[in-house]
C-alpha cells in the first residue's frame, strides 16, 4: 500500500498532512452525554492522540455509539467538556473527522460506481455544481489504494460483496483526508479477506498518524491494531492500555452476568448498543 505523503497544493487546501501534532487529539473530562435529557453516558475521561487507535468496547447499551455521536456533536454535553483538535466541540463542526456508521443500506440497483461513491466523501471541498478537480481525483485514487479496490473502482456499487461496499464506504470517509476516523461495529458480518484488508488499512492510517476510535465486541480485534480500550457499562469502568485494560476482572465489571474467557484463541462478545 501507498504512504507517499500528500503533496503540496493538497496541504495549502487544508488536507490532512503527516506531521503528528503534540497534544491530544481527542480529549474527554467527565463527559457525560443525554438524549431529550436522559444521561445515557457518564463519567468519561481519556485522551488520545495522534497514530492512536482506541476500542470502545461493552455489551448492549453500554454507550459506545453514543460516544461517537458526542464526539460527532450529535449529542448535547450534559457534564464535563470534549476536546476535539484541542478546541471544544460544536455541534455540526466536522472538519477533520471521518466518520463510518453501524450500517448503511444502499439501493442494489442504483447505477453509481464504487469511484462515484468514494467522491462523495469529496463533496464538502467540491461545493456544489462543481467539478471535481485533480487533488479530488487523486485522493478518491489514494484512498481505494488504501482499501486495496482499486481494482473494483468501475464496478457497480451494488454488485459489491458485503465487505467490499464496507471497505468502499470507509474509502469514501478517507477521501476527506480525515485527522480523526470514528468507526462503528466496522467489522461486523466480514469474511476472513475483507477482515484482513480492513485491518491492513487501519494498521497504514496509524502510520500515518490519524486517530481511530473504533466500537467493537471483539477482543481479539482490539488486541491486533488498538493501543488503548475504553471500556465501558453506561459508564467508564476502565480505560488505558489495551493490554491493562483488558483483564478479566474488569470485563467481569463491564458485561455483568456475561461469561467472558481470556485466552490465545479469539474472543467475541456479542451484541451491539446505542
Amino acid at each position: 500500500m501507498s504512504q507517499t505523503p500528500p503533496g503540496k497544493d493538497e496541504q495549502a487546501n487544508g488536507e490532512q498532512g503527516t506531521a503528528l501534532s503534540a497534544g491530544p487529539v481527542v480529549e474527554l473530562t467527565n463527559a457525560a452525554f443525554a438524549y431529550e435529557g436522559v444521561v445515557a453516558l457518564d463519567h468519561v475521561s481519556l485522551r488520545a492522540y495522534a497514530g492512536e487507535a482506541v476500542a470502545l468496547i461493552g455489551p448492549n447499551g453500554s454507550g459506545k455509539s453514543t460516544l461517537l455521536r458526542g464526539l460527532l456533536g450529535l449529542l448535547p454535553l450534559a457534564d464535563g467538556s470534549v476536546k476535539v483538535f484541542g478546541h471544544q466541540r460544536r455541534p455540526g463542526i466536522t472538519e477533520g473527522i471521518g466518520y463510518l456508521p453501524q450500517q448503511e443500506s444502499t439501493e442494489p440497483n442504483f447505477p453509481i460506481s464504487l469511484r462515484q461513491v468514494v467522491m462523495m466523501g469529496r463533496y464538502r471541498r467540491i461545493g456544489f455544481w462543481r467539478f471535481a478537480r485533480a487533488i479530488d481525483r487523486l485522493a478518491v485514487n489514494e484512498a481505494l489504494e488504501m482499501t486495496g479496490l482499486t481494482a473494483r473502482a468501475s464496478a457497480r456499487f451494488g454488485a459489491l460483496s458485503g465487505g467490499q461496499q464496507q471497505r468502499g464506504l470507509l474509502a469514501r470517509a478517507l477521501a476527506a483526508k480525515p485527522r480523526l476516523l470514528l468507526l462503528d461495529e466496522p467489522f461486523n458480518g466480514l469474511d476472513q479477506p475483507n477482515r484482513a484488508a480492513l485491518l491492513a488499512t487501519l494498521r497504514e492510517l496509524k502510520m500515518r498518524g490519524v486517530t481511530i476510535v473504533v466500537t467493537t465486541h471483539d477482543l481479539d480485534l482490539a488486541r491486533d491494531v488498538c493501543d488503548k480500550v475504553l471500556l465501558l457499562a453506561g459508564t467508564q469502568v476502565a480505560f488505558g492500555a489495551t493490554n491493562e485494560v483488558l483483564t478479566l476482572e474488569n470485563l467481569q465489571a463491564a458485561f455483568g452476568d456475561v461469561q467472558v474467557e481470556i485466552d490465545e484463541h479469539r474472543v467475541v462478545i456479542p451484541g451491539h448498543d446505542h
